[in-house]
């Protein structure tokens, strides 16, 4: 691919890392000099030491053949004219990082795939390691939906039972699916009505009201109740 990435600093300089190691063709944009001439000197790609923001600097950039263009600059107004820009010159495929999530939106009425700061994700994954140590991985949808991993334990509630028992016997709460289960030495397994869940499986859950205790608590995993316990206490 022919990629046009906007910026150098802490989100830029990885991505570029990145897209440079998949043999894509490269070109950066950043307006600071000394970013510049760091990628310029780490990376096998043409830095541009210029403005992302003027429509004859990405028409410099090769807009007319780039299939892709990454926005990543501190700043979600740059950002978004940017991307108006990157529209107009017809670049295919338009993505930017978000830092502002009120901002999302925005990016979503003028047709650019906006993805939310990383380090912000990073430390949403943080604090959930400690609030909902349970849960492996997670991706918030919407408001209050989730994905998430989370490993069977012994004592399970579910743990014996196929998807049709649990289900006949109320143990998976309302809009909550197993969609996919790890097992060890078995290729992943697409759950249906007789298959049976067993202790240490891996699940792959989506959750409409999210990784809440009532639904952690049928995978046999009481942390959340013990730290809300915790709190209850020293608020007394």
């Amino acid at each position: 691919m022919y990629i046009v990435i906007v910026g150098a600093g802490d989100i830029g300089t990885p991505l570029i890392e990145i897209a440079t190691a998949g043999g894509n063709e490269v070109v950066v944009i950043e307006r600071d000099k000394a970013r510049a001439e760091s990628a310029a000197t780490r990376y096998d790609c043409l830095v541009m030491n210029d403005d992302a923001t003027i429509k004859d600097t990405l028409e410099e950039a090769g807009a007319d053949r780039a299939d892709a263009l990454i926005s990543t600059t501190e700043q979600d107004a740059t950002n978004i004219m940017v991307c108006l820009l990157a529209q107009e010159l017809d670049i295919p495929g338009v993505v930017s990082v978000v830092h502002d999530p009120e901002h999302l939106n925005v990016f979503r009425q003028i047709g650019v795939n906006g993805m939310e700061n990383p380090q912000r994700l990073i430390a949403e994954y943080l604090y959930r390691a400690v609030k909902r140590p349970s849960i492996v991985n997670f991706m918030r949808i919407g408001e209050q939906a989730e994905v998430f991993e989370i490993t069977v334990g012994e004592e399970a509630p579910i743990a014996g039972h196929t998807l049709a028992e649990a289900d006949t016997e109320g143990l998976i709460p309302e809009e909550t699916l197993i969609v996919a289960i790890d097992r060890k030495d078995e290729e992943p397994i697409t759950p249906r009505g007789d298959t049976r869940i067993e202790a240490g499986d891996l699940l792959v859950i989506y959750s409409a009201e999210g990784a809440v205790p009532g639904v952690t608590d049928v995978f046999g995993h009481y942390e959340d109740h013990a730290g809300s316990l915790r709190n209850n206490h020293q608020r007394r």
